[in-house]
């Protein structure tokens, strides 16, 4: 039975001034899947992913989520239809303490009332790691954690897509365990797109692995077919 594809790009650029950050993608991610998405800085990664979920509008091109076509969609109505983005920087609400990050987050899907948002904040916090901290101040955690904070966010919208950019950048290595773990038990109900420049956390959790550079798409298959990929060899994994 082929697989159902939840989005897909035909002919997606963008271009700043003469700079073309990302030309001509096609692109198709089947529900169900974890895919990574690699290169070099620079390759247009960020770019790309920002127009999938409307931060950034396309210079030409066509997206399709979920057999909607979405490309001029705001990002708002595009996080309505499940798809939840976390960014290469942290975009948390820094004077809120963390449980109440993840309330706003999950408000939308359960209303105002209090003991729901608590105790659904709570939940994904206790998934992410970060239930002993909920009282804490959010700009006064470290990095790594605001990190998983972020992620505890995109999680409380209920996403059909989860798109994390960069998600173990200032994770030790114990929480980089514990972020495998937490995305592979996400997965089950979740695709998940992950750019990560982490290749062994790119090789243990990616299904498929696309590769970009210079703002197209350069290569696609398994973690095994990528790293035995002597074009991907010589663009980003250096032998």
């Amino acid at each position: 039975m082929a697989a159902v594809i939840l989005l897909s790009t035909r002919g997606l650029s963008r271009h700043f001034g003469g700079l073309r950050a990302v030309e001509n993608v096609d692109f198709d991610l089947p529900e169900g899947e974890i895919r990574a998405l690699i290169g070099p800085n620079g390759a247009g990664k960020t770019t790309f992913v920002s127009m999938l979920c409307g931060r950034i509008p396309a210079s030409n091109g066509q997206i399709t989520f979920a057999g909607r076509d979405v490309t001029r969609m705001p990002a708002h109505k595009r996080v309505q239809m499940g798809i939840a983005y976390t960014f290469q920087i942290t975009s948390i609400f820094d004077a809120l303490s963390v449980r109440e990050n993840v309330e706003l987050s999950v408000q939308r899907c359960l209303g105002a009332d209090r003991g729901q948002l608590a105790a659904a904040s709570d939940a994904l916090l206790e998934r992410v790691g970060l239930l002993d901290r909920a009282e804490q101040v959010a700009a006064d955690m470290a990095y790594g954690h605001q990190r998983l904070l972020e992620i505890a966010m995109g999680l409380g919208q209920r996403p059909r897509l989860l798109i994390l950019d960069e998600p173990t950048q200032g994770l030790s290595d114990g929480e980089i365990a514990d972020f495998i773990r937490l995305i592979r038990e996400v997965a089950r109900d979740t695709t998940v797109l992950l750019i990560e420049h982490n290749i062994d956390v790119v090789m243990a959790l990616a299904q498929k692995i696309t590769v970009m550079n210079f703002g197209a798409i350069i290569a696609e298959g398994t973690p095994e077919e990528i790293h035995a990929n002597e074009v991907v060899q010589a663009a980003y994994l250096g032998g």
